[in-house]
């Protein structure tokens, strides 16, 4: 109850806010509240290292005087506060010039609909047990093989804060959602090799994550099998990306079909909307209203309705992810994607981790990418990596300082196949990709 009590405060603010932009000559105006606290406590070598208790607000305004558009913020929520931000995105937008794409979104397509979807779970967790939580952690990690010499910490934090958006169409809504985790890095030595590697969990509820032992354990695990790791010769070979590596993949292709690449002309996916990008095999869909999943929202940054959607099946490209203005620039209708996709979900295929080192064969099993290396223009990819080399569907060894290289156009479409190793700790889910051949630059 207190939670409705306070999002009803917050939407009062916005109220206010937009009510004072209407007064000061503002033909449409847009606002977003928040408010979060949380706490975040690291340890290192069995000492608490840092222990922070976070409390923040902040609120943005957007008016519009016709198509002239001006933008302010504050984290002051008095009422003298409030007027002065309006009046700074006022005189904003009396000094910008015209722009006929500009505005609120269309008033149908804001969320009618507001299902809970289960984003917040408070988590009772105070300095003490969260400081005891990240002792475990590390310790299960520090004690786990003799060859563990070193720590970077293990760390706990926990957030809950309230988001509340409103705009002159009569929108106004808002949410309270939790997000909590758990991590930890190690480093391990052996002779001249030196090696660090981590783990985390994150979920919504606490009660869904991992257990602290596992997550030390699993740190010093990673760390271990990294030790005494080995350059490649220059080759050309089939990769397989493990899934926290090839959620980088997905994301890259979303910037690429996203609003902003697509008006600039600054996408290698251009005007390739109804044509085969991937495999035929391949699905990727947005499931924006799964209970207590990280991505899941009932509206977009602007308000707009969020639905389930396939952007790919087949293999072929359904749909791009667009916001107002963007939609407006291609002349489309924006998809409910300010702000970014929710729960982007590629369809697992029928093959585990294991499955998919056998069906990799011989080739690069990828760990670790360094560095950005994707050119958006025309999708040429090289990037620092690290892994293991694997024959006959075993790892043999730990590879080291190596450049993986090629075209993500190519790359989508010779994907062979997707195991069923899905991360779900993020906004992307995926399992594990194999791509048919890419070039390695060793020594």
């Amino acid at each position: 109850m207190q939670n409705q009590e306070q999002i009803n405060q917050l939407k009062n603010t916005v109220q206010d806010l937009l009510d004072e932009a209407k007064k000061q000559g503002a033909t449409a105006a847009e606002a977003g509240l928040s408010q979060d606290n949380g706490l975040s406590v690291s340890v290192r070598l069995g000492e608490v290292e840092t222990l922070e208790y976070h409390c923040d607000q902040g609120l943005g305004v957007t008016v519009y005087f016709g198509q002239r558009k001006g933008s302010a913020s504050t984290t002051d929520l008095s009422l003298v506060s409030i007027k002065e931000t309006v009046s700074a995105a006022c005189s904003i937008a009396r000094f910008t010039s015209e722009d006929s794409f500009s505005g609120l979104p269309e008033q149908q397509l804001l969320a009618t609909e507001f299902p809970d979807l289960e984003l917040y779970h408070p988590w009772d967790v105070n300095a003490d047990k969260a400081i005891a939580l990240a002792t475990e952690c590390e310790d299960a990690a520090r004690s786990f093989h003799p060859e563990i010499s070193n720590s970077e910490g293990a760390s706990v934090n926990s957030h809950q804060g309230i988001r509340v958006m409103g705009n002159s169409l009569g929108f106004l809504q808002g949410y309270a959602a939790t997000r909590h985790s758990l991590s930890c890095s190690v480093l391990a030595q052996r002779g001249e090799s030196m090696q660090r590697d981590y783990w985390y969990s994150v979920a919504r509820n606490a009660l869904h994550l991992e257990s602290a032992v596992s997550i030390g354990n699993k740190a010093a695990e990673r760390t271990l099998r990294r030790l005494e790791g080995r350059s490649l010769s220059t080759r050309q070979c089939p990769v397989l990306y493990c899934a926290e590596t090839a959620s980088g993949l997905l994301g890259s292709f979303i910037g690429a079909i996203s609003g902003g690449n697509l008006y600039r002309k600054s996408s290698f996916l251009l005007d390739a909307l109804g044509s085969q990008v991937f495999p035929e095999f391949v699905r990727i869909h947005e499931q924006p209203h799964l209970k207590a999943a990280l991505g899941s929202a009932a509206y977009d940054g602007e308000g707009v309705a969020t639905k389930p959607r396939d952007i790919v099946t087949g293999g072929i490209l359904q749909g791009y992810v667009l916001g107002t203005y963007s939609a407006r620039k291609l002349g489309m209708q924006t998809t409910g994607n300010a702000g970014g996709v929710h729960n982007l979900t590629i369809d697992p295929g029928s093959l585990d981790f294991d499955g998919m080192l056998k069906e990799l064969n011989t080739g690069l099993l990828v760990t670790e990418l360094m560095g950005q290396g994707v050119n958006m223009v025309n999708g040429d990819y090289s990037r620092g990596a690290a892994g293991f080399w694997v024959e006959n569907g075993q790892i043999q060894y730990p590879v080291e300082e190596i450049t993986i290289a090629g075209n993500l156009k190519d790359m989508l479409k010779h994907i062979v196949a997707i195991g069923n190793d899905v991360d779900y700790r993020g906004n992307i889910r995926t399992g594990s990709i194999l791509v048919e051949q890419l070039s390695i630059a060793g020594e």
